[in-house]
């Protein structure tokens, strides 16, 4: 990329942004992707319910790690360095999953693709926010954030075009799939630049202003780095304001769209319906993911709103679910009704959730209190299995209830005394 780069643009959209779009919603898709394989997995080998169990918490539980070691790692070295790691590590699991035939090698490399998939998310999400144009910056990221659940949807797919088929064979495709979008994600993070807010934020200004300009030109990078203000001033690099608001909006929400969705879509299957596991995740992903067209109107969405309707939506069709038990047990029909209903605004809300976990934060640490929120939200996660694996399905269901008590609680809190973030917002003033 040379300096006319910024004659690429149309309505301050150039190529890098096309290739950065495409690297980052890869990389979401591998994210659901890889962390689904746990459920498809308990049908690879005989293991009793323990070990199900063991298997089932494997995805939030190495997810989180990798999250936990790429957030400091990102704010230390970069967003950009951590790409190659991941990728790496994509690369040599991928091969390994193929020849996992034992109990032991599945957790092995299952666990290197999740350690990675959780490190790939966490920097998408601080880089994203960091390099994409203002006025897109909103719509990319809940459409790079619709990926998830089309990764959901792709590994069903594949699940059941394989079941007929030996399990060897099965691993094989699910394998090269992931093979397929790395080589994707190889060519286009080729283009792929540095964080500018990030480089200035560690006082390499001189660095972050040399580099817009090679990727962008001259009068994209005026655009890309001031928003009215110079890249070197360091106000809204240091954002700390209403921090208990956002620590406990961020983390609520955060909890109940992983685990609320997680215990549904992962975990129902394998626990009551197993003949069903592949069907029900390929539901709930498809309900997700046509939701997630909402991000073409990103720029137009209050955040706040988003969030509060998506969380007070799964709230109430989780109590109908409740209350409903005894007609959906018998009926199926009324059963994938509301799956799809409340998956519906389970994405709804976990686009908002998950787009105001990465934005509200300064520049400097952004990919580490980004992890703070993802490492407990998704941890918290871990627990409810074991939590949940004895309960009878009222028992379950009321259970989910509560999740999203929590969660609706967050929402509310932040929608009557947060800040907007969205409808085309700066990044800088996302606080």
């Amino acid at each position: 990329m040379g300096g006319n780069a910024g004659n690429l643009s149309f309505g301050h959209w150039t190529r890098v942004d096309t290739w950065a779009f495409i690297s980052f919603s890869m990389g979401m898709f591998l994210e659901a992707y890889i962390f689904g394989m746990s459920t498809i997995a308990t049908g690879w080998v005989a293991m009793p319910a323990s070990l199900r169990s063991l298997l089932l918490s494997w995805s939030p539980l190495w997810l989180i790690i990798g999250i936990i070691v790429s957030g400091p790692l990102s704010d230390k070295i970069g967003r950009k360095h951590v790409f190659y790691i991941t990728m790496i590590m994509y690369g040599i699991a991928a091969i390994g999953i193929v020849f996992s035939d034992t109990y032991y090698l599945i957790l092995l490399f299952l666990a290197i693709l999740l350690f990675g998939s959780g490190g790939e998310m966490n920097t998408i999400m601080a880089l994203s926010q960091e390099i994409m144009p203002t006025e897109h910056r909103s719509t990319t990221m809940l459409l790079e954030l619709n990926f998830i659940p089309l990764g959901g949807v792709v590994l069903a797919a594949v699940s059941f075009s394989t079941a007929s088929s030996s399990i060897f064979y099965q691993r094989f495709m699910i394998a090269i799939t992931i093979l397929i979008v790395l080589i994707v994600l190889i060519a286009s993070r080729r283009y792929l630049p540095e964080s500018f807010l990030w480089l200035a934020s560690i006082g390499r200004e001189d660095q972050a202003i040399n580099d817009a300009i090679k990727y962008y030109g001259r009068e994209e990078y005026l655009r890309r780095t001031m928003n009215k203000k110079e890249l070197e001033d360091r106000e809204d690099l240091d954002k700390t304001k209403h921090l208990g608001l956002k620590i406990f909006s961020t983390l609520t929400t955060a909890f109940a769209g992983t685990t609320g969705f997680g215990l549904i879509a992962y975990v129902l299957g394998p626990v009551f319906y197993p003949g069903l596991v592949a069907l029900i995740l390929l539901v709930s992903s498809v309900a997700a993911f046509g939701t997630g067209f909402i991000g073409f109107f990103g720029e137009r969405i209050s955040r706040r709103s988003m969030l509060l309707w998506g969380n007070v939506g799964a709230l109430v069709f989780t109590i109908i679910t409740y209350v409903t038990i005894s007609s959906w047990t018998r009926y199926l029909i009324i059963f994938w009704f509301l799956v799809i209903a409340l998956n519906a605004f389970v994405q709804l809300g976990y686009l908002a959730e998950d787009t105001l976990k990465s934005e509200v934060w300064a520049t400097k640490s952004r990919g580490t209190l980004t992890v703070i929120i993802r490492f407990l939200g998704i941890g918290l996660y871990i627990p409810t299995i074991y939590l949940t694996a004895s309960y009878n399905l009222n028992q379950y269901i009321l259970f989910n209830i509560i999740v999203w008590v929590i969660g609706s609680a967050g929402a509310i809190a932040w929608f009557l005394f947060g800040k907007e973030t969205g409808k085309g917002i700066p990044i800088e003033m996302a606080d």
